[in-house]
């Protein structure tokens, strides 16, 4: 993270920044004093925000640390996937140096008590053997890690020994936030302290696929490596986000950055300070939002706004005892209407272990009520299942999932048949199918073997539409395609 690469655009950008920095901003902390005074834009000139930078600065730290040499990877997560940041965070920054050195990660932290409690980014501090602190008076201090939460990507860690009395930021809201609101941060990218950048809020609820709780603030405001854990403000001088992720194949700023809710990370600092790690809620499902090709595949009436429906189920998880069933279609938690999806891993979430809940859902096109007590979100839990198959109809050639294959390929089920091979042009490939995707369900009926495929399939008059539920990766997914006619 620490290494450094310039170019023409990179260049351009330290260039245009230093121009315009009063009207620029970053993903900083606010901090505990109140701004005076709110800039509302209104007579066609840019507000200047060197007011919100010059009170949130105090509260915004360096953070160095050095990680363990040859840190293993982590285990599986609770669907069985590894870290759900680290492919994320390699894909959009790349390593910075080989596994087997020792690593420094560079990164932004956010004060948020006089006593020297920071929170910023797990990725940030994982595997640390030490963290240093750089305060915006370049006082520099050892730090400790508290409680640290990979599912969200946030820790929170304490200086060691150092001043009482330290400048913090201001919490605010983050489901105040509108599209098009000016927000402000402030980080350390590429170690360049104290960088202020300025932006909007170019979305809400931002589904990136970097964990099972996705639901990030989209900003333009500029984020660039070493900016991860620096806080989003908004124009009261609030905290509202805390700057995660970049979009990038550059490695550099494009103008999408990601920032997680402060309303989310408020609740995870409470559960890391308390326990020093987050306690869940757990069901053992997954659920994609029915789609108007999903509803008629399913043979529902898509009249109730959005629902969602079960593709996955965890063995041995209480919704597997509650009875619930890949095909489901949810309508209700526990008396709630599911706005979404996305919505329904939060709910469960905050649901204290233990706790009795009702699903209202639709099964072979009749309402029901199940009741179902929520467990806690396991540390590590296993994902339970040679000949080829083709489907021309479809354009599918498959091969059973054996244990070994499972192994190799680093799959998160042993159940099924995996798609080797999709032909170009055909109903798979114009629905997305794509090799390596794990066939587990044809029409809502389990496939475990390759003849169990070729016979689900064959059920089918030419033109009629399939269900097919497909693993891909952590998620599964349901794919709705018509045979040729």
């Amino acid at each position: 993270m620490s290494r450094k690469r310039y170019s023409l655009g990179a260049l351009l950008s330290v260039a245009v920044g230093s121009f315009v920095l009063a009207a620029v901003f970053f993903h900083a902390p606010a901090s505990s004093p109140v701004l005076a005074t709110n800039i509302v834009p209104g007579d066609g000139r840019l507000p200047s925000f060197s007011a919100v930078a010059r009170r949130t600065m105090p509260a915004v730290v360096n953070i160095s640390s050095t990680m363990q040499k040859g840190s293993p990877r982590p285990g599986p997560g609770p669907f069985g996937g590894m870290d759900p940041f680290e492919d994320f965070f390699n894909r959009f920054f790349g390593e910075a140096v080989p596994r087997e050195a020792p690593q420094r990660s560079l990164g932004s932290g956010i004060l948020i008590s006089r006593e020297g409690e920071i929170l910023t980014n797990y990725h940030v501090v994982k595997n640390a053997e030490a963290i240093k602190v750089r305060l915006a008076d370049q006082g520099e201090y050892e730090a400790r890690v508290v409680g640290k939460d990979e599912r969200t990507d946030l820790a929170l860690i304490r200086i060691n020994r150092g001043p009482s009395n330290l400048p913090v930021a201001r919490w605010g809201n983050s489901a105040a936030l509108e599209v098009g609101d000016w927000v402000v941060a402030i980080g350390n990218p590429f170690g360049l302290d104290l960088t202020v950048t300025a932006g909007i809020v170019s979305a809400k609820g931002r589904v990136i696929g970097a964990g099972p709780y996705d639901n990030f603030i989209q900003t333009d405001a500029s984020i660039n490596p070493g900016n991860s854990g620096g806080p989003l403000i908004n124009m009261q001088g609030e905290v509202v986000g805390v700057n995660t992720a970049i979009f990038s194949q550059s490695g550099g700023n494009i103008g999408i950055g990601f920032a997680i809710p402060v309303d989310l990370a408020k609740k995870v600092v409470d559960q890391l300070r308390k326990n020093g790690r987050v306690v869940r809620g757990w069901l053992g499902i997954r659920a994609q939002d029915v789609t108007p090709q999903l509803a008629a595949a399913l043979g529902i009436s898509r009249t109730s706004g959005v629902m969602a429906v079960v593709t996955d189920v965890a063995e041995n998880s209480p919704a597997a005892e509650a009875g619930i069933k890949p095909g489901d279609v949810i309508l209700e938690y526990n008396g709630k209407p599911l706005p979404k999806s996305q919505d329904l891993p939060s709910l469960v979430a905050d649901t204290v272990p233990g706790h009795k809940v009702t699903l209202k859902i639709i099964r072979e096109k009749s309402e029901r009520i199940i009741a179902a007590r929520v467990g806690e979100v396991p540390e590590e839990r296993e994902v339970a299942a040679q000949p080829e198959g083709r489907d021309g109809d479809i354009g599918l050639r498959v091969q059973k999932v054996t244990p070994e294959l499972s192994r190799r390929l680093g799959l998160a089920t042993t159940k099924g048949v995996i798609v080797i091979d999709v032909k170009p042009g055909s109903p798979a490939d114009s629905a997305g199918i794509e090799p390596g995707d794990v066939i587990r369900e044809v029409n809502q009926r389990p496939v475990n073997t390759v003849k169990d495929f070729e016979n689900s399939v064959r059920q089918n008059r030419r033109g009629d539409r399939l269900l097919l539920l497909v693993q891909r990766g952590d998620n599964a997914v349901f794919f709705a395609l018509k045979k040729k006619s």
